[in-house]
């Protein structure tokens, strides 16, 4: 069964990058590599664009980026997303408790779509990652689809646990000491997962005790229970870097020694 939806990207990108800080722009335009335009110009590549890349691939060309009120060089960057063959829109949020909040605001304009989300902080090396979600997704069904890294650093990411079939066992989220060896890095999902998630923030901003900021893992970590079917695909057998901190921030800019062609 093919599932005929569109595909529309949701990539969060209102974060403050405090751990960077003072930064000169947006850390999603902070240069980690070379490309070498169709002059044969070699200029800087941003982190965010390997992740639109990655996104156009797959065959995905339309993109919603929330962002926050001060970021407004991401859209003055990117402009209408033409440059990449894509089709971006922008978004403002104001709700600051998480990146679920931040992909949420997109809910009225992809509720119906399948959506594909990733994180343009990150740097990953995948042939097609969203390809092999999308086709996963197809033949299964699944309401989320996790793409699924190898990860040695369990205090900085969610570590997920799959059995046999591909279901996602379990999820645990930023813990110094886990056995699990694998996290996730990229999604796609359903409409079904958007409601879901619409509903769960409504719960959790409604709750008086919120003390923490929220994670899209702890939203996908309870969706099973409640019915949905979560599955993990190994995308990758490099890990991700998230350019979060100066140290990875240089270790990003190590790796993405290569030139690129636009």
């Amino acid at each position: 069964m093919t599932d005929q939806r569109r595909v529309v990207a949701v990539i969060p990108a209102a974060g403050s990058a405090t751990r960077l800080s003072p930064l000169p722009c947006s850390k999603e335009l902070y240069p980690v590599g070379l490309q070498t335009d169709e002059g044969g110009v070699r200029r800087p590549k941003v982190v965010a664009q390997y992740l639109l890349e990655s996104l156009r691939q797959a065959g995905i060309e339309k993109a919603f980026i929330s962002l926050r009120k001060g970021k407004a060089d991401i859209l003055e960057y990117f402009g209408d997303g033409s440059q990449l063959g894509m089709d971006l829109a922008y978004l403002v949020t104001r709700i600051p408790y998480g990146a679920p909040y931040t992909i949420d605001r997109a809910y009225e304009f992809v509720k119906h779509d399948l959506v594909a989300v990733g994180f343009p902080d990150i740097l990953f090396e995948a042939e097609n990652a969203f390809g092999a979600l999308l086709r996963h997704q197809s033949q299964t069904q699944a309401d989320v689809v996790l793409g699924l890294f190898p990860a040695d650093r369990p205090d900085k990411c969610d570590m997920v646990e799959v059995d046999a079939a591909g279901a996602v066992t379990r999820i645990v989220i930023k813990q110094a000491q886990c056995s699990l060896a694998e996290t996730w890095g990229i999604a796609i999902w359903t409409p079904r997962f958007t409601e879901y998630l619409h509903n769960y923030l409504s719960t959790h901003l409604a709750d008086a005790a919120v003390t923490r900021e929220l994670f899209v893992g702890d939203v996908i970590r309870a969706a099973p229970g409640d019915g949905l079917r979560v599955e993990g695909v190994r995308v990758s057998d490099s890990p991700f870097i998230d350019i979060g901190t100066p140290e990875d921030l240089a270790r990003a800019i190590a790796t993405c020694t290569r030139v690129d062609r636009v």
